[in-house]
Formats: C-alpha cells, structure tokens, sequence
C-alpha cells in the first residue's frame, strides 16, 4: 500500500499535468502534444537513428515553453538559455552567455556538415550574431523563437535562409 502510494505520489503530477505555450501548467484533460514518435514524424526527423537520442527528449520536452528574454527555465526561456539547456542536459557540457558569446566556444561548421547537436548561428541584428538553436538533422532545428517559444523549424524556410550564418560543433 505505501509503495503504491509513494508510486502516485511521485507519478501524479506527470500523469496530470501539462504546460501550456504560455508557460502555465494546466489540468492534462486532453491530448496537447502528440507522442514523441509522432511528434517528430510530422518533422520528418527520426530519433531512433540519432547519435544521441536523449537531445529529441529534451528538445520534445521543451517544445511549447513560452519565450522569455534573458530566461533559462521552463516558465521562459530565450535562444541561448535554450541552448544551453541542450548541451547542460544532454551532453554534460555547460555553456553560458548569449547567442553571440557561444560563438568563441565553437569550431565553425559549414551548413553541409551540419550534424545532430550542432549550433546554428543566426545574424539577424545589425548583421551581428543574435539568434542560436540547435541542429537535429534534416535541416530541422529547435530554438526558442520569440513569438513562438522552443519550436522546430526548418533552414530551407525563406527567413532562415536569409539569417543563417553558419553552424559550430563545441570545441
């Protein structure tokens, strides 16, 4: 009976809860977010051939939160909190500052290598550095965009096209 009870106890609140775009944690009524199999079929990205699964699960478990400057949490988050969070979650690997201060810290890639897990570096600003996600393969990418929290895009979108400056691998 205990056993059961710490069961729930700590299942409970997964179970039930989930968190909406605005950041908030509503009743788990109804099927907000597909499955993840699902989730990354209608992306055309299949994590069961990636090098490094756990990064789909983070970025599929971020998906939705809201888009908050300077954050690094689930309640908000921008571009480089984001991906920090990534490489902090599944690589081990702790990274800090903004899109532009991530730059020094990697090898330049060129948008043909790209491999799952590298940076994109976006010039969005005054052509500086002012945009970062992270590369899943495909040419799709997850990032926190400011008018629609951690989504998945795709570089063959015009405006990213436009933007993308190039891709770095940690050094």
């Amino acid at each position: 009976m205990k056993l059961r009870i710490t069961f729930l106890l700590f299942i409970f609140p997964f179970l039930l809860f989930s968190q909406t775009k605005k950041g908030k944690h509503k009743l788990y009524t109804s099927v907000k977010k597909p499955g993840i199999g699902n989730f990354y079929a209608h992306h055309q990205i299949q994590p069961d051939s990636a090098c490094s699964p756990y990064l789909y699960y983070q970025v599929y478990d971020w998906v939705g939160t809201r888009y908050k400057y300077a954050g690094n949490t689930k309640k908000g988050i921008d571009c480089s909190g984001f991906v920090c969070a990534m490489y902090r979650n599944t690589y081990c690997i702790n990274l800090s500052g903004g899109s532009k201060d991530l730059w020094p810290a990697v090898k330049p890639i060129e948008k043909n290598d790209l491999q799952e897990g590298d940076i994109l570096f976006f010039k969005i600003k005054k052509g500086q550095i002012s945009h970062v996600g992270v590369y899943l393969g495909n040419n799709k990418f997850a990032h926190a965009s400011v008018h629609s929290g951690v989504i998945i895009s795709d570089l063959n979108e015009e405006y990213y096209k436009k933007y993308f400056f190039k891709g770095g691998r940690i050094l």
